[in-house]
């Protein structure tokens, strides 16, 4: 299933995409795609509904993220070998952790809003993982099971913000609207291997990410394993699994950061696809 969420910022309703690619409301099924709805037994209920029967939906209304009330916004850092290569950084011995304030979650084509004071923000298409059942130390082999679906993620990053203002990376990835979700969340039975996917950015029409999931350096299972050794990840809780090589940073000669009007497309195999425009905020 591809599971969305849609309407205005905040008023979003729950809703699926059917084999015809047509929106359908699931509000007469569910009040909201949450952590609570992406249980096994919650996406086993959706999965066997008629999507013919649902109400069609008009026009083309905003999509939102498609996971609302998320938990935690868990990030992974340098998880492709490629990348790490470009950014001059050692491959990490275990999974590298920082956070997303959950106020920068944001549609998947909404407007990405520069901080003032920001002259160094930077693309990074990412395979979300969204959990759909409580995870405590879980074993890799059992780690999959714990996950409801996929979705594209964008981890829009102000690198002075991150690596010049002392403290964690937290800072420069959490500003408002740093976060693109979506534009659905594709059940995990649809996404048969997660570590053979193509990734890719865009920037006004250039290529700048044309990777694979096959590079990370830690697979979902180990970083799902990992994670629920440290505390347990909830229904709803979505994890950025990192991102491969070609960002701005890392360009030569001379890095290359976004500025107002850039257009970013990002892409996930089988995931959909995102497309914001950059504005500096007021």
């Amino acid at each position: 299933m591809k599971l969305v969420r849609y309407g205005e910022r905040g008023r979003e309703k729950p809703g699926l995409i059917d084999q015809e690619g047509t929106l359908r409301d699931l509000s007469g099924e569910v009040e909201d795609i949450t952590g609570a709805t992406l249980s096994p037994e919650s996406l086993g209920h959706l999965a066997g509904l008629d999507a013919s029967d649902l109400p069609f939906v008009n026009g083309e209304p905003r999509f939102g993220p498609p996971v609302g009330r998320i938990g935690k916004f868990m990030c992974i850092g340098l998880n492709y070998a490629d990348h790490a290569a470009e950014t001059g950084l050692d491959l990490p011995e275990h999974p590298i952790l920082f956070m997303k304030a959950n106020s920068a979650i944001n549609g998947p084509n909404d407007d990405v809003v520069l901080p003032r004071g920001s002259r160094r923000s930077d693309w990074e298409v990412e395979l979300g993982v969204v959990i759909g059942s409580p995870a405590k130390y879980v074993s890799e082999t059992d780690a999959l099971s714990h996950v409801a679906g996929y979705c594209v993620v964008n981890d829009v990053s102000e690198r002075r913000f991150q690596g010049r203002l002392s403290g964690q990376w937290t800072k420069g990835k959490s500003c408002d609207t740093f976060g693109p979700v979506g534009p659905w969340l594709v059940t995990a039975d649809e996404i048969p291997d997660p570590q053979n996917l193509s990734l890719r950015c865009a920037v006004n029409g250039r290529t700048m990410q044309d990777g694979s999931t096959r590079t990370m350096v830690f697979t979902i299972a180990r970083i799902i394993a990992h994670l629920s050794e440290l505390f347990t990840l909830h229904p709803g809780d979505i994890i950025a699994t990192g991102t491969p090589p070609g960002v701005g940073m890392g360009m030569k000669p001379e890095p290359v950061y976004l500025k107002p009007g850039d257009v970013m497309e990002l892409e996930v195999e089988g995931l959909g696809r995102q497309r914001q425009i950059v504005r500096m905020d007021e």
